[in-house]
């Protein structure tokens, strides 16, 4: 029995581990195995292993490696897909290839991933902390709904395959100079961004989106959507500025500040403890983006668990500013925008579908006249 996308049954969440490094499955067995109110349902060298004992066992997650020989992640997981609806955490290694993968499987239809350890002290302090979080999370999900919404998508983008070339002026228009649109995302956070900026066209205010990722993911995600969509798309580097036509993707493990200088607002990259639970923080970002844009900036939060965010939106209705949620029924996970949303601090909701008519809307609402004057 399911109750608000989450799963309500009392027994363990079975886990069917897949690696082809026996240190990796024995790692993750033995995270599992101690984890309160879960099990090892069993271990696969490779997606052939794995297939068999979903045939045969009752399964809830699957933990999967994205390199992996006979069949590869990508493989493993489409097979899978296909004969049985059972959440998939992607385990991935920290090389481009490996995040370049993990990104693809996330729009095929996994429900998130985790990142290998680099280290001895990532393997309990990150690894296995994170890896327990997002399995259980991922126990609760509805595959099938998030297989059908990211299938219409893929439709939608193949019949609007063709876009127009990308509006890059480096010249700040003055109707934008002091304005801003700002993202929070996490879990099922690539997709969604995915259908957000194929659908964007510029003009555009500038927009900055902090995706709870591990370092080397978010530079791969940027050059994915900035291959996608018309506009401009990066990772942020120290000293960036906000520019209109541009989206600004925060890197993985580090917070993302804003600093005005003069007519300008740059980047300001800053290490520090994680804040509401993630480096970098939704909250660290749209708090300063308040900040530096008091009444002019448009929140937008969307999929995502925990609350991380919901702090970022009170401060920028606080000083004036509007704020965007995305809906439950299009969000692979209904967290962080629903703690904002019942808290109060969303004005509106939307569905993924209809964001980029949203937002476009929205600023033509908030800022009229720079909205005219940038042909919004």
């Amino acid at each position: 029995m399911r109750r608000n996308g989450m799963s309500t049954d009392k027994r363990a969440i079975r886990v069917l581990v897949v690696d082809d490094s026996a240190v990796i499955r024995e790692m993750i067995r033995d995270f599992v195995g101690a984890a309160d109110g879960m099990e090892v349902a069993g271990t696969a060298r490779d997606g052939c292993e794995a297939l068999e004992i979903l045939k045969t066992q009752d399964v809830d997650v699957v933990t999967l490696d994205v390199q992996m020989p006979n069949m590869d992640g990508l493989a493993a997981l489409d097979a899978m897909l296909a004969q049985r609806a059972v959440p998939v955490v992607m385990v991935s290694a920290l090389t481009r290839l490996g995040c370049e993968i993990t990104l693809e499987a996330l729009d095929r239809g996994a429900i998130d991933y985790v990142a290998k350890p680099t280290s001895h002290a990532e393997v309990s302090e990150t690894f296995g902390v994170e890896l327990i979080r997002k399995i259980r999370t991922a126990s609760g999900a509805d595959v099938r709904r998030i297989l059908r919404i990211r299938r219409d998508r893929k439709q939608r983008r193949a019949a609007a395959r063709a876009k127009a070339a990308k509006h890059v002026s480096t010249d700040c228009p003055r109707p934008w100079v002091d304005k801003c649109v700002v993202v929070g995302i996490s879990t099922g956070g690539p997709p969604a961004l995915a259908a957000l900026f194929q659908a964007l066209r510029p003009p555009m205010p500038p927009i900055v989106v902090v995706q709870h990722m591990p370092a080397r993911f978010t530079r791969p995600l940027a050059a994915r959507l900035d291959a996608q969509s018309e506009l401009f798309i990066r990772e942020a580097s120290e000293g960036d500025p906000l520019l209109p036509n541009h989206a600004l993707i925060a890197p993985g493990g580090i917070h993302l500040h804003l600093v005005r200088h003069g007519d300008q607002v740059k980047v300001a990259l800053r290490d520090g403890p994680p804040v509401s639970g993630h480096k970098p923080s939704v909250d660290v970002m749209m708090t300063c983006a308040a900040e530096v844009f008091p009444g002019r900036c448009l929140g937008v939060i969307m999929t995502g668990m925990g609350r991380d965010g919901v702090e970022g939106c009170r401060r920028i209705r606080e000083v004036g500013g509007y704020v965007l949620g995305q809906d439950e029924p299009t969000s692979d996970v209904y967290g962080m925008n629903k703690v904002a949303f019942l808290q109060g601090h969303v004005d509106q909701q939307f569905a993924l579908d209809e964001a980029a008519t949203t937002l476009r809307r929205q600023i033509g609402r908030l800022w009229p006249v720079a909205a005219s004057t940038a042909g919004v």
